[in-house]
């Protein structure tokens, strides 16, 4: 896999607010590394104690840190000055963390950072700088919401088919109740919650059969930095919530045709069905 290697100094991993959950940090002089929790739940040869090879030769893990849902728990991090040796980078810089006094100031200091020809930098937020890297999301989550709406298109007419075929096995139960002086608008609501609440239920049942997927972990190739970024699937009660709220608006939508079709039953002819 391909892995975004930092080098950093001491005032550079307390700027991050990443904490180390085994081993300790490198030091510096020494040919140290500390890998994201992702890479070394996903690669046992990226544990502590056990070592890399790249640059000009290995490197020994010493630490594992974690960095919650942030781009660095697919990262390997090590001492500034030895990594900039092996790869002959002494004199520059891929990129520099700033901290403004506050959120106020940080336009007026982006804009200064852009016009002063003598950096060369293209300066911008922490979060901007993240959010173009996930780019290479996009498709998949396109592709997700796609498949959503084919799903959902096909989940309403097997909707409307279910409480088409109730319909026509209650049709003189259905002409019984207009016979008792029950209105067409007493029948279509009847019909209508019957479709809600079986989308409710499939709905509910749709969320358990997903829990199971709740942090489960994979990679994306960026395409910005050809490096490979972890993320998780999150499947929030929020989550749950909208995926019921949306199985009940598939279940109005499909149940309204059958239950308006129910209630404009002819009595007498929906009587001598047998």
């Amino acid at each position: 896999m391909n892995v975004s290697l930092r080098g950093l100094t001491t005032i550079g991993i307390d700027m991050r607010h990443v904490a180390i959950r085994e081993g300790r940090w490198f030091r510096a002089g020494q040919r140290e590394i500390v890998v994201g929790a992702s890479i070394a739940s996903r690669y046992p040869a990226a544990r502590i104690s056990r070592t890399l090879n790249f640059g000009r030769g290995e490197w020994l893990v010493v630490g594992v840190m974690d960095a919650g849902h942030s781009a660095a728990n697919s990262e390997i991090w090590g001492e500034l000055g030895q990594i900039s040796s092996d790869f002959n980078r002494q004199d520059t810089l891929s990129s520099v963390l700033l901290r403004a006094e506050n959120a106020a100031t940080l336009p007026a200091l982006i804009n200064t950072l852009n016009d002063d020809r003598r950096l060369g930098v293209n300066a911008m937020s922490e979060r901007t700088y993240y959010e173009n890297q996930t780019d290479a999301g996009a498709p998949l989550q396109y592709l997700g919401l796609l498949v959503s709406i084919i799903m959902g298109i096909g989940s309403s007419f097997a909707a409307m088919n279910t409480m088409f075929t109730a319909v026509a096995k209650r049709t003189r139960e259905i002409a019984t109740l207009r016979a008792l002086g029950f209105s067409r608008l007493s029948v279509l609501v009847s019909f209508l919650i019957e479709s809600i609440i079986l989308s409710a239920i499939a709905g509910v049942c749709g969320c358990l059969i997903a829990l199971p997927l709740n942090n489960f972990q994979t990679g994306i190739g960026n395409l910005i930095t050809f490096s490979e970024i972890a993320f998780q699937f999150q499947v929030t009660p929020r989550a749950m919530l909208g995926g019921v709220a949306f199985a009940i608006l598939l279940g109005g939508i499909g149940g309204f045709f059958p239950a308006r079709a129910a209630s404009r039953l002819q009595i007498t002819a929906a009587l001598k069905e047998v």
